[in-house]
């Protein structure tokens, strides 16, 4: 355990304990999504800032794969420490309500669009080790969920972003992340919610 629960600022406590609360209740796609969740319930369940960018050095973060309102494009940030074309997201903060209030955060923060619409549970979890771009942080428990844009939205690069682009579903950047193509049927496949 890397710190007590009393050096956790109490929003990040309680957005622990969503995000145990959410995943305890997600059922897994796969053996390997699975294998992940039980690992990411242990992790929260041993670390009291499992959830805390300034926690653990592995902690979770919150991504969204964001369509646009017909599914036909994705919208994908050359991220700058990494050099790829990946999805949205970040780091969890302490003043998100819950982990699917993290995502839809990030998700507007990254693409500039107000009125993001997204899933209800997450579509995907993804662990990774983090390269020697990234200060502190050695590995990232991503918890990625589906997300819509309104119709005729227009998107925004901000400070985080290299570059930020739509991408046709089956067209998607070779820069990218291999996993990328699973991940956007996955949200293809996700109910949309009502606004």
């Amino acid at each position: 355990m890397s710190g007590a629960a009393a050096d956790v600022p109490p929003g990040m406590l309680a957005l622990r304990a969503d995000a145990h609360a959410a995943l305890a209740a997600w059922a897994a796609p796969d053996k390997r999504q699975q294998s992940l969740r039980l690992r990411y319930l242990e992790h929260l369940a041993q670390e009291p800032g499992g959830a805390w960018r300034d926690g653990p050095t592995c902690h979770l973060t919150a991504g969204v794969m964001l369509l646009d309102h017909d599914e036909r494009r994705v919208l994908l940030t050359l991220h700058p420490k990494v050099g790829l074309w990946l999805q949205l997201g970040g780091h969890l903060e302490p003043e998100d309500a819950s982990l699917r209030d993290a995502a839809l955060r990030e998700a507007t923060e990254e693409s500039g669009i107000p009125g993001i619409v997204v899933s209800q549970q997450p579509i995907e979890l993804h662990a990774h080790e983090l390269g020697s771009g990234f200060t502190r942080c050695t590995e990232h428990l991503d918890v990625r969920y589906a997300a819509w844009a309104p119709d005729g939205a227009e998107e925004q690069i901000s400070e985080e972003s290299d570059d930020l682009a739509w991408w046709p579903v089956d067209a998607l950047p070779e820069a990218s992340d291999p996993d990328l193509p699973h991940l956007v049927a996955a949200a293809r496949a996700a109910t949309r919610p009502a606004p």
